[in-house]
């Protein structure tokens, strides 16, 4: 999820003042009134910081299926059974050693590490990872190729599948394991908080839990106790970007994963030795999501009149600081440059800014304009709303782009600010009109087109939607999807992707905008050992799957 601070946006004395005085606040409570949880410690047993700028408060609830969890819950305190990183397409081997995929695609067998132990002493088992899957299915539904988990022996678990499904091993490898001694326990884990989590983790061990900070310390336990070189992570919880970034560019934090404007001067300048960024395109497309339950969105000439309105070269120059790139009628980002259909996606007009097009596709589509404002068929005037969270301030100037944009070809947009929590809450429901929308990112386009054009993944007006948002499902795009995880070979996987490409451009399910950057700014003032460009051994983000390889590779400066 985006959130930044516009560098348009006119910042008066006050507002600095009063994100001043909230980092201050925070700060202070989280080192006992110092102010400089970052700033000056490298004693070798400092903290690493990190400033949560969507998040004003934290709930004590480290639930790996609760959509509530804590930060790092994912990252820091439970583990996958092996870890993928978008930067270099690598493959690293974690709770399990190895695997082999049937030859049919319809089981997987993962071979786990010996020695593991939970952070209770408790030995990390197949048993583990049977019940944590059975627990998936059963709390959260999903998975619905996967047909039985097997305990082989204590160390060896095979995955069985209804139907040949090549994807599986990124959906299952991927997947954090729970302790079945713990949760088997557990009345309802959907609402269970778990406030004291055992994990497999590095930093399982919550102290000082604060409504606006908390620490994680090490699990005593730890397979891996030479890779836990920091001694904890401390993090802080900001209403918004500005004091976020005020924090974090002040140096009171070490990492941070947020659009920074003018990240050169605001950032770099201030320290050019230590103060560094990273922003690679292995983010997820960022799609203007269209409510295709409501009229006129439901029509397609609609979308792609819509989207030839949109400049995305104005909204990735200025909006997003040129960081980004304009998406094309593929809807791939850029991650997937080598499934790409460049002839396609260099021939295909709807992603093209051409408001004049755009106009005219309107007219024919029956939508004409009278007096300078655009009119739906049964006369009245052609509106809606966008809705992006309010800490997001460099989506909200995207949509505020779009509103400009929409203006020209006669059609008035309302763009909504309010939290992430209601923007959230009306997309899984189905209640808004249109927003600006993070899609699916996997290791492979599978993940994106099922997310955007799969009837499988479609939930009626009401109920809750965890991706489709924009509820819109093609028949053929099925049969395409299928197929892909049905198949063994790249080649025919690329063949399937070909013709999704060439679906999605004739339904336009979305209007895709730019692939988000995956923001990473820190210092190495007091910890050393980042991922880097030339060392991209994991983004730099601090919410995704490869995470847990910056947090084992990290090691403080000792002063």
């Amino acid at each position: 999820m985006a959130a930044s601070t516009s560098p348009r946006r006119f910042r008066t004395a006050l507002r600095a003042v009063t994100a001043t005085a909230a980092a201050a606040l925070v700060l202070s409570a989280c080192t006992g009134g110092s102010g400089t949880a970052a700033a000056g410690d490298t004693s070798g047993n400092q903290l690493l910081t990190i400033p949560r700028e969507d998040l004003a408060t934290f709930t004590r609830n480290f639930n790996p299926l609760s959509p509530q969890a804590a930060p790092m819950t994912l990252q820091a305190i439970y583990e996958p059974l092996v870890v993928h990183s978008m930067s270099d397409a690598k493959d690293t081997p974690w709770l399990a050693t190895k695997w082999t995929q049937a030859k049919d695609a319809r089981s997987i067998t993962f071979t786990l590490r010996d020695g593991v132990k939970w952070s209770d002493g408790q030995p990390f088992t197949a048993d583990d990872v049977v019940y944590t899957f059975q627990l998936q299915k059963k709390v959260l539904g999903g998975f619905d190729y996967l047909d039985k988990v097997t305990a082989v022996d204590a160390h060896t678990v095979k995955f069985s599948f209804n139907k040949p499904f090549s994807p599986a091993f990124y959906e299952i490898g991927g997947h954090w394991i729970l302790p079945k001694h713990i949760w088997s326990k557990v009345k309802d884990p959907a609402k269970f908080t778990n406030p004291n989590p055992v994990a497999t983790g590095p930093y399982t061990e919550v102290e000082k839990f604060q409504s606006q900070s908390y620490q994680l310390r090490k699990n005593p336990d730890y397979w891996q106790p030479a890779k836990q070189r920091i001694a904890g992570i401390q993090m802080l919880a900001f209403s918004g970007n500005d004091s976020a970034n005020l924090a974090f560019t002040s140096g009171e934090a070490d990492w941070a994963q947020t659009f920074i404007p003018d990240i050169e001067k605001s950032f770099v300048a201030k320290d050019e030795k230590h103060n560094h960024y990273w922003f690679p395109a292995t983010g997820a497309m960022i799609n203007w999501q269209l409510n295709t339950t409501k009229a006129p969105l439901n029509d397609v000439a609609v979308r792609k009149a819509l989207s030839m309105a949109v400049d995305r070269d104005q909204i990735t120059k200025v909006a997003m600081n040129g960081y980004a790139q304009p998406a094309d009628c593929t809807g791939l980002a850029r991650t997937y440059d080598t499934w790409r259909d460049a002839s396609l996606a260099a021939s295909c007009t709807w992603t093209k800014y051409n408001t004049d097009a755009a106009a005219r596709a309107l007219d024919a589509a029956g939508y004409k304009e009278s007096g300078g404002k655009r009119l739906l068929k049964n006369g009245k005037p052609f509106t809606l709303d966008i809705s992006v969270g309010s800490a997001s301030s460099d989506w909200i100037s995207v949509a505020n782009i779009i509103k400009q944009d929409l203006a020209k070809v006669g059609i008035t947009a309302t763009v909504k600010t309010p939290d992430w929590s209601a923007v959230s809450s009306s997309y899984n429901d189905g209640t808004f009109d249109t927003g600006i929308v993070w899609s699916n990112n996997g290791a492979t386009p599978y993940e994106y087109y099922r997310g955007v054009m799969s009837t499988k993944m479609l939930v009626p007006v009401g109920k809750q939607a965890t991706e489709n948002y924009h509820r819109f499902g093609d028949k053929k795009a099925d049969k395409l999807i299928d197929a892909f995880a049905a198949a063994t070979d790249e080649k025919a996987q690329h063949e399937q992707i070909d013709s999704l490409q060439e679906l999605y451009n004739q339904d336009a399910p979305v209007v895709p905008l730019f692939t988000g950057p995956e923001w990473g700014e820190y210092t190495d003032a007091r910890f050393t050992g980042w991922p880097t460009e030339h060392d991209p051994y994991a983004t730099l983000g601090n919410r995704n799957g490869s995470t847990i390889l910056v947090l084992t590779s990290l090691k403080p400066v000792k002063g």
